[in-house]
């Protein structure tokens, strides 16, 4: 009966709790300490283009990845991540007019200063290094601007500076287009790199202390930016070359560059640019449905979009998309370690930029803690994810912030394009004749 009694009392019993999991809370401890600092989220372009006027009363809280066209971010999975930071991309297309494109630029600005008002014990705006720190202190989420496209300036130092007043922190000198004054990645060469206006919006960059952005842009452009910055650089949102050989990935030898610059390459999550296999796959497929239906010239199943429709379901059973995962994008973080070293490595994921194209187990702002949790398997210590998680990118800011002041006493650049720089003695009666007036 004793036994009976004890075996009762011990079913009662409410059942131990399950031992932590080490991996989680060195997580959160490093997360606790270090803001995680995401280099590139495209949540306010994307809600321009999914919302129209909704964008400016959403409710953000909650439910986003319910919605028909999913979203990668909302504030509770914010928060779920740990997230310390994010710098917001900016982007208008680069086939708008130039004028459109600096409107849209001033709307989407304000939209993620709208929704920092709106959400105060969440979001706080922050320009500095220091005022990423204190608010994620506070428990609250830095929010920082990055300009995505050099087109958005349209040739005007003056309009840089503007968005510059407005809480910009990074201009991506290029994007998709190859622009008048540098080349992009994806586009044909027209200037072997960066043009003298060019190597003037970089010298205007390093004067306000906004990060120069290299993603998106073409090698060349990104060796010439590298020479002619003052301060450490950064790739906002870039992958490893040596693991995918996309033109918008950093070769081993930028990586080194990189180094010797101080700056930073945050790894895209984009399935395009983490896995090779996947690039190609996706070519070969654009190029089936080009065979199908290509108007205007014709293609197999042209005016007939039902049997082209069922001719690519078809295709795409006999050739499945390869898969790509949350190790994949740990590959290009431990790869860019490796070559450029820990102190050059974060994270840039495009979230809400790739049409939810993301790898397997990384499909929101809910899962930053897991890929740092895969790198301390694979040995990382708490100190190096800490670096890779926001130290890294908080010291180019700050650093960019040194340089930003030690040009104080130089006038605003005035170059044009199509204009010849002005001679380097020139340069120096300038910032002389200025700083004697100090």
């Amino acid at each position: 009966m004793r036994h009976l009694i004890l075996a009762a009392a011990l079913l009662a019993m409410p059942a131990a709790a399950a031992p932590a999991d080490p991996i989680t809370a060195r997580v959160a401890r490093i997360l606790r300490a270090t803001p995680l600092i995401d280099g590139h989220n495209d949540w306010a372009e994307a809600l321009s283009e999914r919302e129209g006027e909704g964008r400016w009363t959403i409710d953000l809280t909650q439910g986003l990845e319910r919605k028909p066209v999913p979203y990668n971010n909302d504030i509770d999975r914010l928060h779920a991540g740990m997230v310390g930071g994010t710098f917001w991309s900016v982007y208008v297309s680069p086939a708008l007019p130039p004028l459109e494109q600096i409107k849209d630029t001033l709307q989407q600005i304000d939209l993620v200063k709208q929704i920092a008002a709106r959400y105060p014990d969440s979001f706080a705006l922050a320009r500095t290094a220091a005022d990423v720190r204190r608010i994620h202190k506070a428990g609250r989420i830095a929010s920082l601007i990055g300009v995505e496209g050099g087109g958005q300036i349209d040739e005007s130092l003056s309009v840089l500076r503007a968005y510059h007043e407005l809480g910009a922190g990074y201009l991506t000198l290029t994007h998709s287009r190859t622009i008048s004054w540098a080349d992009s990645a994806t586009d044909t060469p027209a200037h072997d790199g960066l043009t003298p206006f060019g190597e003037a919006v970089v010298h205007e960059l390093n004067r306000l202390g906004m990060l120069v952005d290299l993603s998106h842009v073409s090698e060349a452009t990104m060796r010439d930016a590298l020479r002619v910055s003052k301060a450490p650089v950064i790739f906002s949102h870039s992958s490893a070359r040596a693991l995918d050989d996309h033109p918008r990935n950093v070769s081993d030898d930028v990586l080194r560059m990189v180094a010797a610059n101080g700056g930073v390459v945050m790894v895209n999550y984009a399935l395009a640019y983490v896995s090779d296999d996947y690039r190609r796959w996706s070519a070969d497929r654009r190029a089936e449905q080009t065979r199908l239906n290509a108007p205007p010239f014709g293609g197999l199943y042209i005016g007939q979009p039902d049997k082209a429709a069922a001719a690519l379901a078809e295709w795409d059973k006999a050739h499945p998309a390869p898969k790509v995962t949350l190790s994949t994008v740990a590959d290009h973080i431990d790869h860019v370690a490796k070559v450029a070293g820990v102190d050059h490595v974060g994270i840039g994921s495009d979230f809400d930029g790739v049409e939810n194209a993301l790898p397997e187990g990384l499909d929101s702002v809910a899962t930053y803690p897991a890929l740092i949790g895969e790198l301390l398997r694979r040995g990382w210590t708490d100190a190096d994810a800490a670096k890779l998680a926001g130290g890294n990118i908080l010291r180019v800011m700050a650093a960019a912030e040194a340089v930003a002041a030690s040009m104080k006493g130089e006038l605003p650049g005035t170059a044009t394009v199509g204009a010849p720089p002005p001679a380097p003695d020139t340069q120096a009666r300038s910032r002389n004749a200025t700083a004697a007036t100090q």
